[in-house]
């Protein structure tokens, strides 16, 4: 029953009274600098409170930009500072992919990384050493967040309260599904 408990978890987290708060500042911080993503938080959230989804989508995508804008100020002005981190946590090589894609694509690169799974603040630190004029940037990260942000409270509200009785029910199966999955992936990959 270990992911039954972890899912009993998660929906209390999301009832708490400073959840909105605490879903401000993970979109915050991972738009610059946390690797965990902020769908962890704000899909309970949505399946909590299935009325209030698209208020919830609006305080990820505000306060995603907001930390997107931190991001590209950190690669603006400290980049020298942070570079060793950058290689300590391994990604030095998608801080050069990303370099390759501005040169290539800029506006359209922080609009597909805003939606993508890719690690957005590698794109607004690079936003920022690469000099991206910062009103195309935002508007790019308010298409892409915004449009990530909207379409996970959108597709969670949808199912209510029978999508939040299923995930109950089948939450052990889904888990473990999920756990070998991830397992396979990885070997995978490492064969590779």
């Amino acid at each position: 029953m270990m992911f039954k408990r972890l899912y009993q978890t998660v929906l209390e987290w999301a009832e708490h009274p400073k959840a909105v708060k605490y879903l401000f500042g993970l979109s915050f911080a991972e738009a610059s600098f946390f690797p965990i993503p902020p769908d962890v938080m704000l899909a309970p959230m949505c399946l909590v409170q299935p009325a209030r989804s698209m208020r919830l989508a609006t305080v990820t995508t505000v306060a995603s930009v907001a930390g997107g804008v931190f991001g590209y100020l950190i690669g603006y002005l400290a980049f020298d500072f942070i570079e060793p981190a950058i290689q300590s946590i391994g990604y030095t090589h998608k801080f050069e992919l990303v370099k390759e894609w501005f040169d290539e694509w800029g506006f359209w690169a922080i609009l597909i990384a805003g939606f993508s799974p890719v690690p957005y603040k590698v794109f607004t630190i690079s936003a920022g050493v690469l000099n991206m004029f910062l009103v195309p940037f935002v508007l790019a990260s308010i298409l892409g967040r915004g449009a990530r942000f909207f379409l996970v409270a959108y597709l969670i509200s949808l199912g209510g309260d029978d999508l939040r009785v299923n995930l109950g029910k089948n939450i052990e199966k889904i888990g473990w599904i999920v756990s070998l999955l991830v397992i396979i992936g990885i070997v995978v990959y490492k064969m590779t």
